[in-house]
């Protein structure tokens, strides 16, 4: 048997009670659970950098190496040219021999540039994996506090938090589907999360725009769904509040649906 309009009112306002409740214990945790979420990518770059670095480190250090072994075959060849300049027959071979070592000799100088730029870049390197190791280690201690606090709140309000979700299944069951992709559609694109509200004061409880009284008239009989032409958030009732005068002479405030 299809439900009625005033019973498909009751059950979504009956749901959106209870997301508001959901809503409320995800308020309490505030931004907690974005700041742990945003330290962790940082923590993740920063020792992306290390390794970087690191790379970097031993990129440098096998530079090293090589120039070194490059120094060394240089030096034999420069020791190997002079044995053979003992042995010349002639000037031009001579001369020959002499550029050759001349070429080492400065094929040397070269090699031993590289290798002390290479040793300062090193120096550098290990100063900004220092400092990226310092940012990291305060960032893995806010991370670590951010997450013990989460933790507390969380464990504080997961009884409540499991207990509802578990109505809210059970309430969202209850609302044919495609009304229920309109709630949520509706309630994610609220600002306050509220997808179904009342008419208080002659206004809608969303937006607050003015609702007509032809149109509060219409609520009222709850025959047919109706919602704000200005927020699209469905009005599922019309509050009135009307003033009474206690015992005392105390105005008080009742309000009628």
């Amino acid at each position: 048997m299809e439900s009625t309009v005033a019973q498909k009112l009751e059950s979504l306002s009956n749901l959106q009670e209870i997301d508001s409740n959901l809503d409320e214990i995800k308020k309490i945790r505030g931004a907690l659970p974005e700041e742990v979420m945003d330290l962790e990518d940082e923590i993740a770059g920063y020792e992306t950098r290390v390794q970087k670095f690191n790379q970097d480190l031993e990129e440098l250090e096998s530079s090293i190496s090589d120039n070194k072994t490059a120094i060394k075959d240089a030096e034999k060849l420069i020791k190997k040219y002079g044995e053979q300049q003992m042995n010349v027959r002639n000037n031009r071979e001579y001369d020959a021999i002499t550029k050759e070592i001349e070429l080492q000799q400065l094929e040397i100088q070269i090699l031993e540039k590289r290798i002390k730029e290479a040793y300062v870049k090193i120096d550098t390197k290990k100063e900004e994996i220092q400092g990226t190791k310092d940012v990291l280690s305060e960032r893995s201690k806010d991370l670590e506090s951010k997450k013990k606090e989460l933790d507390v709140i969380v464990k504080e309000s997961e009884d409540d938090e499991k207990a509802l979700s578990k109505k809210r299944e059970a309430a969202a069951a209850k609302i044919e589907e495609r009304l229920l992709k309109s709630y949520d559609k509706t309630r994610a694109n609220a600002v306050n999360g509220l997808a179904v509200v009342p008419v208080r004061r002659g206004a809608c409880g969303g937006c607050f725009n003015i609702v007509p009284p032809q149109r509060q008239a219409d609520i009222r009989e709850k025959k047919k769904l109706i919602v704000c032409e200005h927020c699209g958030r469905i009005l599922a009732g019309v509050d009135d509040e009307i003033e009474e005068e206690d015992t005392k002479g105390k105005t008080t405030k009742r309000t009628r649906k």
